[in-house]
C-alpha cells in the first residue's frame, strides 16, 4: 500500500442532517474522529480534499436544501482551496463533473470516508472502481444505520456496514483502516 502525494480524500455527506435521531441506530461511534484525523493529515500534507454535499430532491430528507440539515457540520466545513461537489443522488460521480475534475488534476487515487456506508459511500466507491481509480475505503471512518433487507428481515448497522464493505473489497475498492492509510504515507 502506497499513499500517493496527490491522493484525494473524499469526505461524503458530513452534513448536520446525518446526525438526526430519526435515521435510527448507527454503528461506529468513532467514525467522525477517524475522519477528522485523516482530514487533518490531508491538510498538513497539502493533499487534495473533496467535500461531497448531498442536496436531496425529497422534501422529507434530512438533506433537503431548504433547511439546516443540508449544511456541513462545523467540524467538516470546507476550507479555501478544497473542492466542493454537490450531488442529488448517492453516487458523487453522477452528474457532478467529479470524474472530469479528477482527471484534469491528474488524481488517480481516492480515499473515501463518510456516510452512509451502504448508500453514498458504497455507490461512490463502486463508480470510482469501475472508472479505474485506485479506490480505498477507510472502514472505520464510515458508518451506517440499522436497516431491513428486501424481505423485511432486520439487520444491525454493524451487519449492514460489514456487508457493504464486503461488497466493495477486492472488486471495486481496497477496504482498510484509517491507521493503515495514515501509515502508508
Amino acid at each position: 500500500m502506497e499513499l500517493k502525494a496527490n491522493a484525494a480524500l473524499v469526505i461524503i455527506d458530513q452534513q448536520k442532517g446525518i446526525l438526526h435521531p430519526r435515521l435510527g441506530r448507527r454503528n461506529n461511534p468513532e467514525a467522525e474522529a477517524r475522519m477528522l484525523e485523516m482530514l487533518g493529515h490531508w491538510r498538513r500534507t497539502a493533499r487534495p480534499v473533496i467535500h461531497v454535499q448531498h442536496l436531496s430532491r425529497s422534501e422529507d430528507s434530512v438533506f433537503w436544501p431548504l433547511q439546516s440539515g443540508v449544511e456541513f457540520q462545523q467540524r467538516f466545513e470546507p476550507m479555501a482551496g478544497e473542492r466542493l461537489i454537490q450531488k442529488q443522488v448517492p453516487d458523487a460521480f453522477c452528474s457532478t463533473g467529479l470524474e472530469a475534475q479528477l482527471r484534469e488534476a491528474g488524481i488517480g487515487q481516492l480515499i473515501i470516508v463518510g456516510v452512509a456506508t451502504h448508500n453514498s459511500v458504497e455507490s461512490t466507491a463502486r463508480t470510482a472502481g469501475n472508472l479505474g481509480f485506485d479506490t480505498w475505503v477507510a472502514e472505520d471512518a464510515c458508518f451506517t444505520f440499522d436497516k431491513a433487507d428486501f424481505f423485511g428481515h432486520a439487520h444491525s448497522a454493524e451487519e449492514v456496514h460489514g456487508m457493504s464493505l464486503g461488497n466493495l473489497h477486492g472488486e471495486y475498492a481496497t477496504v482498510v483502516s484509517s491507521a493503515q492509510i495514515l501509515s502508508a504515507d
